[in-house]
């Protein structure tokens, strides 16, 4: 196993491969048999185009390919492939794939079929369209009875289908530049993807209204394509060079930093325990312990909770999942009587009904729940005194598809997830992209309602799109996965550097990323790729974090915000690499100290260009 790739990202699994396919001003990265990052004169086009295969709970199933054959000549490039699908049933799904790329076109087909019956939640294409210079802007749908849809890209996230019935997309890629993309063989339909903190806005086959799972049925094949037109102007620029030095400005937010969170597990209680004093370490300000009855949790994990709770001296926030099967008066003085005899204090209660916390999709039945004002109500009621949270213990899709009653509560809450649709490495870290449009979302609906997020990780603490999250035991880059070997690297220090700062200019009261142990904890556990005990390398970034809570705060603007990601104090610049490659940023003048975050800081040159490693955490004192 490589020490680098372990440092960098807690395991010594490389990711696949890609190789660049160029034609004329046309480029795009061939990666396990489907299209990335799509660019016309250096201008990103279209983020993906993907053949892809749900299995039943939405888990991705992975393409085991065949016959690859890449030709290029100076007018185009051709792909062709066989790959097959297997399903957790055993059934598996054959298609043969051919790719074509033209100087202004690209087109991608897939003619499948099944030799057993094959139950999936979506077969077929999928097309991300970027956030970035997209979002708010004129774009064309045309639509299956011919007609033409001329609309903007939504602005704020738009919580359901911003359109469907879907046969071509024409959008401005930049000033001169366009892109007409069409899809043929099924019906598509779009969503917006940045409800899940994806970078995207995602066109995908077979609408969401119609029943999932379905079944492919043995023998009955089916195609599908996707094809892509680029129309430009002869002076239309080039985009600018992404290897010149990042600039920086430093924009005040007129807020302070929130309070670092750190989350608490029942399953966990004798590691956090042993590891009370890492919450000095970060200076963390407030735990939040999950209880949830369904799962078993009862007295023993508040008498943890509470444990905890005295030996830190920090406050509590008692997260509770609220099963709604008795009398909702009955259930909350149930858990008072609990809470009460476990001796547990906490200062504040977030409440989110136990079937909120899975999706309810667009076109499916709402589950049974109370009115939200009635559970609120009694939960104030068992509770007096103490200051109500609202929100979803699941993600911003939840809560943007149903809202909460504001006036009802102290403040609003929810997380978010990195690896819902996507895990490798430049997806997680293009998830900032969207996450900024999440916070201001959240601000455009509930205004200055205290405001708060977490605990979010890369690892998927619940799985409410499936029956559960998806086993990791090998420590692999998989989506909905419930552990990731990252956050045990560099990788998961610069992404929980890269989140704070993205969050920053929506004046968060507290941010959690993390629990105290676990496999989204402070410290490493046993048989993980760091010693059992050590801390991981996020914990030395939320020290630095943790110094900052309660000081005026801004926000870092930088010329890319693809590659680098910051924030600021009075004295405090720190700055997130979000890429493998090393990134050179220019300061107005030498800062007083420049140091690489980690178990032990190492000082780097205070000169007015600094050279930020791959996926580095920094902190500069000006």
């Amino acid at each position: 196993m490589s020490e680098d790739l372990l440092r960098l990202y807690g395991t010594g699994e490389r990711e696949p491969e890609s190789r660049t396919l160029a034609v004329g001003d046309l480029s795009v990265e061939l990666q396990d048999g489907n299209l990335r990052t799509l660019r016309f004169r250096g201008h990103e086009v279209l983020r993906v185009i993907a053949f892809l295969v749900r299995d039943k709970d939405w888990g991705t199933c992975s393409a085991t390919i065949a016959d690859l054959a890449v030709a290029e000549t100076g007018l185009g490039f051709t792909v062709t492939y066989n790959a097959r699908f297997t399903a957790p049933s055993g059934a598996n799904l054959d298609c043969a794939i051919a790719i074509s790329g033209t100087a202004k076109t690209v087109t991608f087909s897939a003619h499948c079929v099944s030799d057993a019956d094959f139950e999936t939640a979506r077969a077929g294409f999928v097309v991300l369209h970027p956030v970035v210079g997209v979002a708010g802007e004129p774009v064309e749908v045309r639509h299956g009875d011919g007609s033409t849809e001329r609309s903007h890209w939504p602005k704020e996230i738009d919580p359901w289908q911003p359109f469907k019935d879907i046969v071509a997309i024409t959008h401005q890629v930049a000033p001169g530049i366009a892109a007409m993309t069409a899809f043929g063989g099924d019906i598509f339909e779009m969503e917006d993807q940045r409800n899940w903190t994806d970078g995207s806005y995602k066109t995908y086959v077979r609408p969401l209204a119609l029943p999932w799972p379905y079944r492919v049925a043995k023998n009955e094949p089916f195609s599908q394509t996707v094809a892509v037109e680029i129309r430009a102007e002869d002076d239309a620029a080039r985009a600018a060079d992404a290897s010149d030095t990042i600039t920086l400005q430093v924009v005040p937010t007129g807020f302070r930093f929130p309070e670092i969170g750190v989350g608490l597990r029942s399953e966990c209680l004798a590691q956090e325990l042993a590891a009370l004093e890492t919450l000095k370490t970060i200076g963390a300000r407030h735990l939040i312990g999950h209880f949830d009855p369904g799962a078993g949790h009862g007295l023993a994990a508040l008498k943890g909770y509470a444990e905890i709770a005295e030996k830190s001296g920090l406050r509590m926030t008692l997260e509770l999942a609220v099963p709604c099967k008795r009398p909702l008066q009955e259930e909350m003085a149930g858990f008072a009587a609990l809470v009460q005899e476990a001796g547990l204090t906490f200062d504040t209660l977030f409440v989110c009904p136990s079937v909120d916390r899975q999706s309810t999709p667009p076109g499916s039945s709402w589950p049974e729940c109370p009115p939200l004002e009635e559970v609120y109500a009694a939960a104030r009621a068992a509770f007096p005194g103490v200051r109500l949270g609202g929100g979803m213990m699941s993600y911003f899709t939840e809560l943007n598809r149903k809202r909460v009653p504001a006036d009802r509560i102290d403040y609003v809450s929810h997380c978010t997830n990195p690896i819902v649709h996507a895990a490798d490495d430049l997806s997680v870290m293009q998830t900032f992209e969207a996450l900024r449009h999440v916070v201001s979302s959240t601000r455009a609906i509930y205004g200055d309602k205290p405001y708060r997020i977490g605990p979010s990780t890369i690892a998927m603490r619940q799985n409410p799109y499936g029956s559960a999250t998806k086993d990791n035991s090998a420590g692999r880059r998989i989506p909905m996965a419930n552990v990731d070997p990252r956050h045990n690297g560099q990788f998961g220090a610069a992404w929980t550097l890269a989140y704070a700062a993205t969050v920053v200019p929506a004046g968060l009261e507290m941010l959690t990323l993390s629990t105290l142990a676990g496999p989204y904890g402070l410290v490493a556990g046993e048989g993980e790729a760091t010693v059992q005990g050590d801390l991981r390398p996020l914990v030395h970034v939320l020290a630095r974090l943790g110094i900052l809570a309660g000081e005026a705060v801004h926000a870092v603007e930088t010329s890319r915000p693809d590659a680098l990601l910051g924030l600021a104090s009075k004295e405090r610049l720190l700055l997130a690499n979000i890429t493998a490659k090393p990134q050179v940023a220019a300061l107005s003048q030498p800062p007083r100290r420049v140091s690489l975050i980690g178990a032990e800081s190492v000082d780097l040159p205070s000169k007015e260009q600094i050279v930020v490693p791959p996926y580095g955490s920094v902190e500069i004192v000006l």
